[in-house]
């Protein structure tokens, strides 16, 4: 038996290493919302909106947003839900596709306006680095907002020390 950190190891490598084309039973989907109890409700590119279900190897270890795109088998016996989640498709696999000519054609507009927002932001960023003169961007990094963020400035404490240095030593 395979213990749950050795089974997320794989599902994880699996799920980020591979580029997996659909078969011809399978299709492309856009993830539009969650309802809940592993439940997605998704559009295809024609512009069907039906449910789709998160398999258990994915429950708790990997996570599906709202505007992901995926890879589902259809569920011929589902009444609401038509599809199960094969593949979560992120963005080194979406541009995989699309140099495949794999991408769904109606999916294809959205990528052009999300690829128009980045190239704005990165000329900001640019500024804002010639501005901070920072290297280390963490900008990209998870925030908790469920934590207090402090602030520690080791400059102060180093200045106060000097003062109090030179205080007593003078």
């Amino acid at each position: 038996m395979m213990s749950q950190a050795t089974k997320r190891k794989h599902v994880v490598r699996e799920a980020f290493g591979d580029f997996v084309t659909p078969t011809e039973n399978q299709q492309i989907v856009k993830v539009t919302g969650s309802r809940g109890n592993n439940l997605h409700e998704a559009v295809t590119a024609q512009g069907v909106t039906f449910l789709v279900s998160m398999p258990p190897k994915f429950r708790k270890n990997l996570w599906i947003k709202r505007g992901h795109y995926v890879i589902v088998d259809p569920i011929e016996e589902g009444e609401k839900v038509k599809a199960e989640i094969s593949f979560i498709l992120y963005k080194d696999h979406i541009q995989y596709l699309q140099k495949q000519q794999l991408w769904p054609v109606g999916f294809t507009k959205e990528p052009d306006k999300t690829s128009k927002e980045p190239k704005k932001r990165e000329e900001t960023e640019e500024k804002d680095e010639a501005f901070s003169g920072s290297e280390d961007d963490e900008s990209d990094l998870f925030v908790n907002t469920n934590r207090c963020n402090y602030q520690y400035s080791e400059s102060e404490e180093e200045d106060s020390d000097k003062e109090e240095r030179t205080e007593n030593g003078s």
